[in-house]
């Protein structure tokens, strides 16, 4: 038995091809399918797959103007290219969606300028 163990210890250090070169050489040589162990390990990798999913795009969401209101419409005008009075209205209808559907880092760089600004930001 400790020939299995040892040969399970050096599969684990193989790459996925050299797993995969590994299976359809043992096809080959015993005239066997792996079929139904892959079939088998197909629901245990589907349900892994969602939790490691990330999301690519966010809704900027504007929380609360906070203390600093006309600094919070100047970044917001920038951000929408919105103007004055659709810019104050926005802020004044927080919480309300400055941007929607933006790409990660694009997000980021909106919340850090509207936080800088004094306002309470949230990406969704």
């Amino acid at each position: 038995m400790a020939d299995v163990k040892q040969l399970v210890e050096e599969i684990k250090s193989m790459s996925v091809l050299e797993v995969s070169e590994l299976v359809k050489e043992l096809e080959e040589t015993f005239g066997v399918s792996a079929a139904a162990p892959v079939a088998v390990a197909a629901p245990v990798a589907g349900a892994a797959a969602p939790a490691a999913e990330e999301k690519s795009e966010f809704t900027v969401e504007l929380v609360e103007a906070g203390a600093n209101k006309i600094a919070v419409i100047k970044v917001v005008r920038e951000i929408t290219g919105l103007g004055l009075g659709e810019a104050k209205a926005l802020v004044d209808g927080a919480p309300k969606a400055v941007k929607e559907n933006v790409p990660t880092e694009e997000a980021k760089a909106i919340e850090a300028k509207l936080k800088e600004a004094g306002a309470t930001v949230k990406l969704k």
